[in-house]
Formats: C-alpha cells, structure tokens, sequence
C-alpha cells in the first residue's frame, strides 16, 4: 500500500487511487501532485479493492477518511463496481463520491457504474484535462464552485463500428499514445529522483577506486620488502 506520509491539509482533497497497475497508479499520482495541481490534492494509492475497503473500514475497524475515490474498473479478485456498491451501500446518507476510471469506453458499463451512484466515469489513460473533473466531483471542492456535472446526462461516445477501421485503428492507436505517454511521464519521474543520487554515487565510486589503488600500493610495498614502490 503507497500512502501519503502527512496529513492532507485544510481545503485539499484526499484522493484514494485504487488501480492494479503500478504505471497507472503512477501516472495518477504525478498528475494529481503535479506543480500545476499542487496543493489541490492529497494522493494515496493502493493497488486493490480489497486494500481501499481495509483503508477506508469498510471490513472492519476504523476507516481513514477521505473525499474520493478514483478506482480503476477491471482488477482481479474485486472490481471496481464491486468497490464502488461496497462503498455507497457503507454510508447511504452521505456517500463517499467514486470515480470509475476504465480503459475501455464501453457504453454499457459506463451506464452500469453510473446507475450505481457513481459520480463520475473518465477514460484511461488519465489525462490533466480531467483533473478539474475529479475536483468539482470531491466533498472538499471550494466553496462557490461548480458542483459535479450530472454525469448521468452525458452521453458517452460509443465505440466505432466493426465496419469503420480507420476509426477504430485510430481510437486503438490513440489509447496507445495516451499509455506510452503515461510510461515516458513515469519514466521522467524516476530519472528525476535518480539524478539526486548520482553525485553521491559518483563519490562513492571514487573512494572504492581510491582504497583499491592504496591496497595495491601496499601490498607492492610490502611484497618488495619495503625497498621500491613501483606502479
């Protein structure tokens, strides 16, 4: 379980990313943390349902509290429908708001996870143009900003038709982009972090090179008894 180490502050979002793959997960958290969203949102992810229903208390004991909950829809042992009735059926009254992210734009499951309370139902892979859709759909939103549009009236674009190939290679080739596009964002991050090490990795090098080249200096030393030192 990857969670945020402090707690969110006053006014930002707490956000539960559930999602099986960590390149997902990933991307979510960097576009969620990012500078252009920063300090609007407190991330914490986790890679099943079973581990949100822990998280939030939904299998007993005490729950963390958070504002919504961004879950990816196919995951093995529980979906995130599955997830999604678990958490509007834990408090009727006032649900937590769950946002289904799923890669593949299927109408009828859209309208499945809508009809089961659902606030909201975005396309893989997550992209910044839906950032300000999950954060007009959070309990935390700012006073005096636009509530969550009804997602129930948005119609979702269907797929192409088995006929139209051109279409559908271009939506295919356009989930792939938007895939590479979230593994080069990962990648990015990790070179990132990685170049804060380097100078210490570089030092490092140079004092193993250093106590090798005075261990063999030594032991010349020693094996000619102390009369040369040749390199």
């Amino acid at each position: 379980m990857e969670v945020g180490g402090a707690e969110a502050e006053e006014g930002v979002t707490r956000v539960l990313v559930v999602d099986d793959s960590p390149v997902d997960r990933r991307v979510a958290q960097l576009l969620l943390s990012s500078s252009s969203c920063a300090g609007a949102f407190h991330v914490i992810a986790v890679d099943s349902a079973r581990k949100a229903m822990e998280f939030l208390g939904l299998k007993g004991g005490k729950g963390q509290a958070v504002d919504m909950v961004l879950t990816d829809y196919s995951m093995p042992e529980m979906t995130g429908y599955d997830l999604l009735k678990a958490i509007k059926a834990m408090a009727p009254l006032k649900p937590i708001p769950v946002v289904v992210m799923s890669s593949e734009n299927e109408p009828q499951r859209i309208s499945r996870c809508l009809n089961a309370g659902a606030e909201d139902f975005i396309v893989k892979p997550l992209q910044s143009k839906d950032v300000q859709r999950l954060r007009s759909c959070s309990t935390a939103r700012p006073k005096g900003s636009a509530p969550c549009e009804a997602v129930a009236k948005r119609t979702p674009m269907p797929p192409p038709p088995p006929s139209d190939q051109h279409h559908a290679a271009a939506a295919s080739a356009s989930v792939r982009r938007g895939h590479f596009a979230g593994v080069a964002m990962v990648l990015h991050s990790s070179s990132v972090e990685l170049s804060q090490y380097l100078p210490l990795l570089v030092k490092l090098v140079l004092l193993v090179c250093a106590v090798l080249c005075l261990g063999h200096i030594l032991h010349r030393w020693s094996s000619g008894g102390g009369r040369s030192l040749s390199l």
